[in-house]
């Protein structure tokens, strides 16, 4: 009996290479700094006892977390083409993302933890002998601010290359 040959198979996509303009931009470096200062916000809250809104703003923080390690990844790797729909807008995707969602919900998040610190400030007094979460609020409200004025930085870049009728993110 003849044989058939094999279907053709997907096409060849090239070798994954880091995309080191990327990495040397000023998105790139605002997106690391935006990473690791996310990170220190939501350990921080989920390292200590934590109840009420603070749940929201633990939630915000690891969403934006999230997604933002997503953008960096795809964008360090240069595969943004690979999300349907958004990869063909990838700079009004990021525009979108840092000044939407990244500085509201960590405004929000950083208003939260500001409020609870703020509750707790009365343990913060010499002496005092029960365990005291102000330090860890008012920490993560510290780092969420700088983080949320991070997220404006990158959001106001990704604008002015979008107005410069520019479409790539570098």
């Amino acid at each position: 009996p003849p044989t058939v040959p094999p279907p053709p198979g997907p096409p060849a996509r090239g070798s994954l290479s880091l995309h080191r303009a990327y990495l040397r931009s000023p998105l790139g470096l605002l997106r690391l700094g935006q990473l690791v200062l996310g990170a220190a916000f939501w350990v921080t809250v989920a390292a200590h006892k934590y109840e009420g809104a603070a749940h929201f703003a633990l939630f915000a923080a690891v969403l934006i977390w999230l997604l933002t390690l997503a953008i960096f990844g795809l964008s360090l790797l240069g595969r943004w083409e690979l999300v349907p729909w958004l990869g063909s807008r990838w700079l009004l995707t990021n525009l979108v993302h840092d000044l939407a969602l990244g500085v509201g919900l960590y405004a929000a998040a950083t208003g939260i933890m500001g409020h609870k610190a703020k509750q707790r400030s009365f343990c913060n007094l010499p002496g005092y002998s029960q365990h005291c979460l102000y330090s860890a609020y008012l920490s993560a409200s510290i780092c969420g601010g700088i983080t949320a004025f991070l997220y404006l930085f990158s959001g106001l870049y990704c604008l002015s290359r979008r107005c410069q009728d520019q479409r790539d993110i570098i």
